[in-house]
């Protein structure tokens, strides 16, 4: 051979050797080719992002999935990748109803104060959960929306101390294997609805539904007001701790009805400046003049100007002492904030409320007597309110760059397609804005309403993880389904843009858990988020808080690149989501009943 080689050298027989080489090359190739395709490739999670957590995770184990037929082959060159994760059960009591930054029993033990409320707020544990949390025996398919604000299954939310502890008050009573809720309420004893119509009629310019769109409901209970404020076209976002009165919140959003865990404690809500039109505290259990009226300052905060505070309380119409002291208490502290009282009534119950209204004008701070409390001074004009306390200080009223007062919102349903007041005032920002209202609105009609794989009829409780100027919970304001907007905490603000056009929302870090029960939404909505994500948190860990968040049979919709939508494909499939892939850039996966047994995580 090398005798032949060295002779078609001298003879300049360049073109037949280079042929020849040609040929052994292809041939290499062909083998290596055909050992590769013969392999499987499993994908590990855990290791491949760099910034991972999971080094203390059991070890995948390819050769004994028991589940190969669930997972869908991705596509990477030739290469079939998969990815078997041996996902454990969570263990212990309080497994079933687990929030890991509301049950961070550590860290509350470790608390040298609960003077404030600080043991009902957030302590994120600093280990990501790993494992799943299982359901609740005999938990089946929710009881569907509209039926579902009446009652509900009572084996998916097994608390019964409520129906024990507000008997007489008529919040929740069980009836078989149904927990029903007739809508009554410590300050309604006469139902929901009809104190509902009493408000309007003590200050009929509230207008529920017109001028009153976007409500907060501080210790909400079982949020029966707000449910009865949906037949008014009012949103309300009913609000409450995780406390002594047994999963009120996990059975507002069982029912159907918008709401979040949380606490007027040392840190302020999660919400935006000057989002809500009205906010109502009826026996609320708020101490409002606590830390010299940090609590009222915080509403103020909230409250958008010319907006409503309508508390129903025992102070406002007893006249023993203790509810004396907190009346005067609270008057001095509205006086101070330039909140003036605009109507107080009692129903013929005997219960009596009062409606205080936020100024529209700066002038009655520049008139005060004393400057106390002061007004603060936000230097980069920013919403900032994620981990951060209380203020001792009055939030000033919002203007433009011009220095212009922002006006209120157009009336409902007008305001919800024209230019938001909060949006900034670049040459280009109205311009955003429309054309993001008409993706949104193109999108959701060509694509997710009918072309993708969800039963829109199965959904009501909605979260749109991403939800920029609102647009995707907009272009469903014709369906029967409420949307919780998340403005991550690391893109730009516009959850003020949210609340004027007449929706809620609240912000959120998803490198946290979501301050919410677990089985308490129908659809999760993503669009163009997991990339950013995967540069500060793993998605493995994600993809565990939205397993826990949604309920069985409910959907996970995805909008992303097509490579970030094949790295979520096999951690979904680990999981026996079904999962589907619309055209290079959705993914639809659906969360199945099922749960690892004894058997499958030995």
């Amino acid at each position: 051979m090398a005798t032949t080689v060295e002779y078609l050298f001298k003879e300049r027989k360049y073109p037949f050797i280079f042929t020849l080489m040609l040929l052994l090359i292809c041939i290499v190739m062909l083998l290596l080719f055909t050992t590769t395709s013969k392999s499987t490739f499993y994908f590990n999670p855990f290791l491949f992002y760099s910034d991972s957590k999971h080094t203390e995770q059991p070890p995948l184990n390819p050769s004994g999935s028991k589940h190969k037929d669930q997972g869908l082959p991705q596509k990477d060159g030739n290469v079939s990748i998969e990815v078997n994760i041996e996902w454990k059960l969570c263990k212990g009591p309080l497994a079933v109803d687990y929030i890991p930054c509301l049950d961070n029993f550590e860290a509350i033990k470790a608390l040298k104060s609960r003077k404030h409320m600080e043991h009902r707020e957030r302590h994120c544990p600093n280990a990501s959960l790993h494992c799943l949390l299982p359901l609740p025996k005999g938990y089946q398919v929710p009881v569907p929306w509209p039926k579902s604000r009446d009652m509900i299954w009572y084996d998916n939310v097994p608390h019964p101390k409520l129906v024990e502890y507000k008997k007489d008050q008529r919040w929740v009573e069980k009836y078989g294997e149904y927990l029903v809720f007739p809508g009554g309420g410590t300050q309604f004893k006469g139902g929901a609805d009809h104190y509902i119509e009493f408000i309007e009629k003590t200050l009929p310019a509230i207008q529920w539904g017109k001028h009153i769109r976007v409500v907060l409901d501080v210790g909400c209970g079982v949020a029966s007001f707000g449910g009865y404020l949906l037949d008014k076209n009012v949103i309300t976002m009913s609000l409450a701790p995780k406390d002594e009165h047994e999963a009120q919140i996990q059975f507002a959003l069982e029912r159907g009805i918008p709401a979040t865990l949380s606490v007027i404690g040392t840190q302020k809500l999660t919400f935006p400046d000057n989002g809500f039109d009205l906010i109502h505290c009826a026996r609320c259990r708020v101490h409002w003049d606590a830390d010299g009226g940090k609590p009222l300052y915080e509403l103020n905060r909230i409250l958008r100007p010319g907006g409503l505070f309508v508390w129903s309380a025992t102070p406002v119409y007893r006249n023993d002492d203790r509810d004396k002291q907190a009346w005067n208490a609270t008057m001095a502290i509205t006086k101070a904030m330039c909140w003036t009282v605009v109507a107080k009534a009692r129903d013929p119950s005997g219960h009596g409320l009062v409606i205080y209204q936020k100024p529209t004008s700066s002038s009655c701070y520049e008139k005060r007597e004393e400057n106390n409390p002061p007004l603060c001074e936000n230097e980069d004009g920013k919403n900032s309110s994620w981990y951060a306390s209380l203020n001792s200080c009055l939030t000033p009223l919002p203007v433009d760059s011009t220095g212009k007062l922002q006006s209120w919102p157009m009336p409902w349903p007008q305001r919800l397609s024209s230019m938001p007041p909060s949006l900034p005032t670049d040459s280009d920002a109205g311009d955003k804005f429309y054309k993001d209202r008409k993706h949104w609105s193109k999108l959701v009609s060509d694509a997710y309403a009918g072309g993708l794989s969800v039963n829109w009829s199965s959904v009501r409780n909605v979260m749109d993880m991403n939800a920029g100027y609102g647009g995707f919970a907009a272009a469903l304001i014709d369906l029967s389904v409420w949307v919780m907007n998340v403005v991550p905490i690391d893109v730009p603000d516009t959850l003020s843009v949210i609340h004027d056009r007449g929706l809620i929302g609240m912000y959120h870090d998803w490198c946290e858990s979501f301050s919410t029960y677990p089985r308490t939404y129908d659809l999760l909505h993503s669009s163009f988020l997991f990339k950013y994500l995967e540069q500060r948190c793993d998605i493995v860990d994600v993809v565990v808080e939205i397993d826990r968040i949604l309920r069985p049979y409910g959907y996970l919709l995805v909008q992303d690149s097509m490579d970030m939508l094949n790295k979520l494909t096999p951690i979904l499939r680990s999981l026996h989501w079904s999962v589907t892939l619309h055209q290079n850039q959705f993914l639809v996966g659906r969360k199945s009943f099922w749960r690892p047994t004894a058997f499958e995580t030995e």
